[in-house]
């Protein structure tokens, strides 16, 4: 009995840390990062963590990322320094907390509406993500938890063989 009890501690020391797994926003869901978008009503009701991550993306010529400070958010202006995201799916990790501002710095593409401000909240205290919708076949914009689901299988499993 000892032996069960000391396996189903270890499996969930291994497997409750995957559990807990970063989410991964597609920005604009399957419209992705394109202007005359309501960017203010996509992050309606999201909570954004430190360890969670932002994909835009857009047709890779026709648009770029610029993260910004909320001056340059607010008047829509390139900053003076730092180069743009190009690649058409370009990944950002949130690192920090805080507000965070972005722009297409294509000319009136911002003004149009191309540009997203979240506000990043301490990752420790992040509750587990919940898929919006099936995780098989993830839809673009879903919370990406295949992590999240092999986990728990893994470790529902090696529970139920130790216990049974």
């Amino acid at each position: 009995m000892a032996v069960s009890m000391f396996a189903a501690v270890a499996a969930l020391a291994v497997f409750a840390p995957m559990m807990a797994s970063a989410t991964q926003y597609v920005v604009g869901d399957d419209k992705g990062w394109t202007k005359d978008f309501d960017y203010t009503t996509w992050t309606a009701g999201k909570q954004f963590f430190v360890g969670d991550s932002l994909v835009f993306n857009y047709p890779a010529g026709k648009h770029n990322v610029f993260k910004v400070n909320g001056t340059d958010f607010m008047q829509c202006s390139k900053p003076l320094v730092g180069a743009p995201l190009t690649t058409g799916s370009d990944e950002i990790p949130l690192k920090t907390t805080g507000k965070k501002w972005y722009i297409c710095g294509v000319t009136g593409h911002c003004t149009s509406g191309q540009k997203l401000v979240i506000t990043v909240l301490d990752g420790s205290a992040a509750p587990a993500p919940t898929p919006t919708s099936p995780t098989t076949g993830a839809a673009p914009g879903s919370i990406v938890s295949a992590g999240f689901a092999a986990a728990t299988v893994v470790a529902v499993g090696v529970l139920g063989m130790v216990m049974f």
